[in-house]
This record gives C-alpha cells, structure tokens and sequence, in this order.
C-alpha cells in the first residue's frame, strides 16, 4: 500500500560531478541500515545508478523520467515504487535546472521535484570556494520559487577552517546545511566511456563501495534532519494513483489453454546491464514468462523461448566473450530466421549485427558495428516508420540515444524509427519480427508495444 504522502527527498546538485550518487546512494544505505524500507528513484535516463541504489536498497531502482515517459507518470510511476515504504529518495540529473535540451524545464530535476512536491536537498563541491557558496546557494534557491531547497549538503570540505567558512556563508543564506563531506574521505566509483562501471560488473566491489558511502554519510549528514525534511513533504500535488502494468490475472491458466504465458527471454548479465524495470512488469501483465539470461555464459536460449528482448549495455567491453559463445549466437540468429519476435536496443543492436570491431556477432541483421570516438547522446522525439513486432507505423514515442558506436547498414531491412527532433533521419532495423534500434525507449509512455510484442509472440 501506499499513500500520496510518502516522505520523500530529492538530492540535486548545481552541476554534474558535485557529488549527487555518492550522496544519494549512500544515504539510501544508510537509511536502510536503520531499518527503513527506502524507494530509490533516479531522474532521467540513466540505467547505471538505478543499479547502485538497489544494491543500497534492497529495492528495485527506478526511473522518473518526463521527457520519454510524459510528465502525468511521474507521480503515479514515483508512487508505484514507493508501495511499502518508509521513505523515497530521488537522485537528480545533471544541475538542478537542467533539462531536455531546448525544452525549458522539461526531464530536470527541478520539474521533477515539483511534479512530486518533494523538498530538494542540494549537494555543492565546496573544494574551490568559501564565501561565495552563499552567492551560489542563493542563486539556486531564488531562481525558481516553485522549488523548495530544503537544506544544503558541503561537499569536498578541506578542513575545520573551511567548513566553519561555509557554514558561516551558507547561514546567511537562510538554509541550513544538513552535511559536510570532507575531502579526504571521499568514494571513488570506476567510470569508462558511458560512465560509471555497473554494478553487475563489479560484484563485491560495487558492495564495498555502497557501504564507503553509506560511511561517509551517515558520519558527515545529519540523517535525522534529512528524514524530518523528507517527513514535511506532505501529499503529493494532483490526487495521482499508482502506475499499474496491467489489470491482474482473472483467472490462472493451465497448460492447454491457449492464452497461457508464453516465454519471453530477456538479456542480462555483466554484458547488458540496462533495462527499466517496467518493461518486464508490462510483458509479464501483458501474459508473458519472463525469463533472463547471460549471453556470457548461456550457450542456449531458455527452453520455449518464443519471443526475445536485447537491451542495452556494454556489448563493445565483452565482445570477445560474447563472439566465443557461438552456440547462443546461432540459436539467436535461428530464433530471428524463424519470425519470432525479437526487440533489441542499442546493444541488442550491436549483438544482432554481422560483426562487432571485427568480431562474429549474431549475423541476424546485415550490419557491421564499431567502436567509435563520437559520442552520440540526447533525447529524441521518433515516430515509428515501419510495421513491426514491436510498434505499429505511425506510433509516435520519445526515446534516448547513448552510445559511442556506428553501425554501417547493409540491404534488405526497412528502418524503425524516422526521427522528429533534433534531426530528421531514419534509424535503426525491422525484417522478419526483429525490431532494432539504438534508440532507447521506456515502454511505460506507450504499453500497448508490450501487448503488441506478447500477441506476435502468440502467432508467430
């Protein structure tokens, strides 16, 4: 159960790099290791921290993201993660009033905080200044009276001197410092070219590091404060219901009856890490078996497969490994030549094309993929240009690319999606009842391509 005043904090920063995911992961952990169920949400895209608040929770981490999946399902999304808990803490995005590119406020963390009308704990890097945090503090908490900045948390503190010089400067301010995180004692997390390792990567590592900041925290914040601040939130504004995947089961379907679940198999492991959390929720209420598996270390598909999802993740890093496997990699290309349906992601992509770096993929799609020094990052505004297991042409959805790979497109597929915004082009797979794309998107803005891929799946 729960109710529309969950407490709830959001941890936002003036710029990226301050300190937002040692913060907001290890207070998560510290407040769960006080006994409190805690709800750790993330705004944004990101699939890469939602991995590291779930370790530091116990929960599933999840995503508030109003570009790809509209500002209504914010709150009933929030409010869908919060059920059973104590407290939701909300990880922000880039600086506090950053957001899509050229769309104002939209996907910030600050339009977030005021969908939930939740207080906003702000995480400086006091390294470099003194005096002037009060100027910085300032310009944050006025710039946007909508958003209550409830406290403030130095970060990167030098000594006894400098933080009693923030201290002095920020009380001038008006808000109150709820931590001070000193520079000494800071948690270094491994990062590569799309940032931070994920935590299926690190094994005990990733463990090791949550508890360094749940250390670190718990000894430089005042968590009473924190939960007092969060506990002062009240209801949340619009009267919003909780996000559901689906109306539930009305009956429990045997063997022989012909709209029992139909095994969907999805990809994990080290190799691809990224996934929302409702995409699975959606195929399971849309009558799916989902079932995961490691291409890593699979050498066959989950027995019954009859539909299979490729996400995102670090293809690029275990394309060794992933080539070595070949037994998986036939019976991928097999389950593809068959017209079962298959919906791949930016990974998924990579995995589906003839070649990665010059290493044998699945040879499902006529494409050759590599590694490349451009960065290809932003939100997209995409419409659906062919038929496909996935989506119907003409199904409009918002979407994210990510990545510092190409791919160099052979003959015979049609492209998935023709993109609105920033740009107009065409990019990505459909042939037979593959659906492949970089394109990033969150099934929840649109669940009937969940329902869509399950019936394929049924009469393919």
């Amino acid at each position: 159960m729960v109710t529309s005043a969950v407490p709830r904090l959001v941890i936002a920063a003036p710029s990226s790099g301050s300190g937002k995911t040692t913060v907001a992961t290890g207070l998560m952990a510290a407040l769960a290791a006080r006994g409190l169920a805690v709800s750790p949400h993330k705004v944004g895209p990101d699939y890469i921290d939602p991995g590291y608040h779930a370790l530091a929770t116990g929960r599933v981490g999840r995503n508030l993201d109003a570009y790809l999946c509209g500002t209504e399902l914010v709150a009933p999304l929030f409010l869908n993660g919060a059920r059973g808990c104590d407290i939701a803490v909300v990880e922000g995005v880039m600086g506090l009033y950053d957001g899509a590119a050229g769309e104002g406020e939209l996907a910030s963390t600050a339009q977030v905080a005021k969908l939930l009308g939740a207080p906003v704990v702000l995480v400086v890097d006091a390294s470099s200044q003194a005096r002037s945090v009060a100027a910085l503090v300032h310009g944050f908490v006025s710039w946007d009276p909508e958003v209550r900045v409830g406290g403030v948390i130095l970060n990167k503190v030098g000594s006894d001197r400098h933080e009693a010089l923030l201290r002095e400067a920020t009380d001038s301010v008006g808000v109150p410092v709820l931590g001070v995180l000193r520079r000494a004692r800071q948690v270094s997390t491994p990062s590569r070219h799309l940032g931070l390792v994920p935590v299926a990567e690190r094994g005990t590592e990733a463990v090791e590091a949550v508890e360094a900041m749940a250390a670190l925290v718990a000894d430089g914040c005042d968590l009473e404060a924190l939960v007092g601040l969060a506990r002062a939130a009240g209801p949340l504004p619009g009267g919003f219901a909780p996000w559901t995947p689906g109306p539930a089961p009305t009956h429990h379907p045997t063997r022989s009856d012909e709209r029992s679940p139909l095994r969907v198999a999805v990809a994990g492991g080290a190799a691809f890490t990224f996934s929302y959390a409702e995409h699975t929720e959606l195929l399971a209420a849309a009558g799916a078996e989902v079932v995961t598996f490691d291409p890593l270390r699979d050498e066959e598909l989950p027995e019954g497969t009859a539909g299979l999802v490729v996400g995102g993740g670090f293809p690029e890093v275990y394309a060794a490994e992933l080539s070595a496997n070949e037994p998986l990699r036939k019976a991928v290309a097999e389950l593809a030549l068959s017209g079962a349906p298959v919906a791949a992601e930016c990974a998924g992509l990579l995995y589906l094309c003839r070649e990665l770096d010059g290493l044998p993929m699945c040879g499902v799609l006529d494409a050759s993929a590599r590694m490349s020094q451009r960065l290809t990052l932003g939100y997209r505004d995409a419409v659906a240009v062919s038929d496909s297991a996935l989506a119907a042409a003409g199904t409009r959805m918002r979407g994210h690319e990510f990545h510092r790979t190409a791919v160099e497109p052979g003959a015979g597929a049609a492209p998935a999606w023709g993109m609105r915004a920033p740009e107009r082009r065409v990019e990505g797979f459909v042939e037979r009842g593959v659906h492949a794309s970089y394109l990033h998107t969150h099934w929840a803005s649109e669940p009937g391509v969940a329902r869509r891929f399950v019936e394929r799946c049924r009469t393919s």
